[in-house]
């Protein structure tokens, strides 16, 4: 999968879950959300990988995972992010509500609305939501 496949479906599924949202499907909006970031975090990988490498297979490996901080730790991003959280207690409180996501919230029936409401916020807000800051170095 190409980085720009990446960000397309990171997208995607952003516009996917405001739709959920809107007809008040909140277990699907937020599984899908988290997806979102998700693919955001793999895009930001498939960044450090420059053509014609061959990348190093630990690396590769890693990246098989749905844990949001283990991939921002392989993204190399770790230690920014805990900069920036610093100077921005909005991003940092964001980065909190995110990164408890799990891929296993597609199986969940107990989303609830403000649960779901909560996690769009601090994956979309434009100035210091989670993704918004990642798109900033995908």
């Amino acid at each position: 999968m190409k980085r720009n496949d990446l960000q397309q479906l990171s997208q995607l599924r952003v516009k996917e879950a405001r739709v959920l949202l809107d007809t008040r499907c909140f277990v699907g909006a937020y599984y899908l959300l988290g997806y979102a970031v998700e693919c955001a975090l793999k895009a930001c990988i498939a960044k450090q990988i420059k053509r014609y490498d061959f990348p190093d297979r630990k690396l590769i490996n890693d990246n098989y995972t749905y844990d949001l901080e283990k991939l921002l730790n392989i993204s190399g991003l770790k230690d920014e992010l805990r900069r920036e959280t610093q100077t921005n207690p909005n991003l940092a409180v964001h980065w909190t509500i995110v990164k408890d996501w799990s891929e296993e919230s597609r199986y969940s029936i107990g989303i609830s609305e403000t649960t779901a409401r909560d996690f769009s916020s601090a994956v979309t807000a434009r100035r210091d939501g989670v993704l918004s800051w990642l798109k900033k170095r995908w």
